[in-house]
């Protein structure tokens, strides 16, 4: 009998929600989103307030700020780093993805650095963000 290979990073089916949560972050469309949150408890931590958002209502809290947020940005691009921090328990998976995003702000070009890491569930056939923290950890305006 053969034993199972213990994975040690995401999977492609693992970082299906964070690259459509980048690509709703790159474009605002709304739709990018659809399956990626869990459906039950879904707790945001970001750095603009009010910082947590809490449940589905938190949840739909956190995506009018955010449409706004990135509809002030122009040429957003995200490249991710490798994963860090990989832990797989039975239905839930955690890593911190390290993110680089470009873009253009206030007519001005800048790169942010940070990490997101992240708390996913296997619900509905697929891995949904059940949480997820934003960290800067670095920020420069290129021009």
């Amino acid at each position: 009998m053969t034993k199972p290979v213990a994975i040690a990073t995401p999977d492609a089916a693992m970082m299906a929600a964070p690259a459509a949560l980048a690509r709703f972050l790159e474009t605002a469309d709304a739709s990018a989103l659809d399956g990626v949150f869990s459906a039950g408890d879904v707790t945001i931590l970001e750095n603009f307030s009010p910082h947590v958002f809490l449940g589905q209502e938190g949840l739909a809290q956190w995506r009018a700020i955010m449409t706004a947020h990135v509809g002030a940005i122009g040429a957003l691009k995200h490249e991710f780093g490798a994963p860090q921090d990989f832990g797989l328990t039975d239905q839930t998976v955690h890593f911190t993805l390290p993110t680089r995003w470009t873009g253009v702000r206030d007519g001005r070009r800048f790169t942010e650095l940070g990490g997101w890491t992240f708390v996913q569930v296997r619900e509905a056939g697929g891995w949904r963000i059940r949480s997820y923290g934003w960290a800067v950890v670095g920020f420069d305006w290129l021009d």
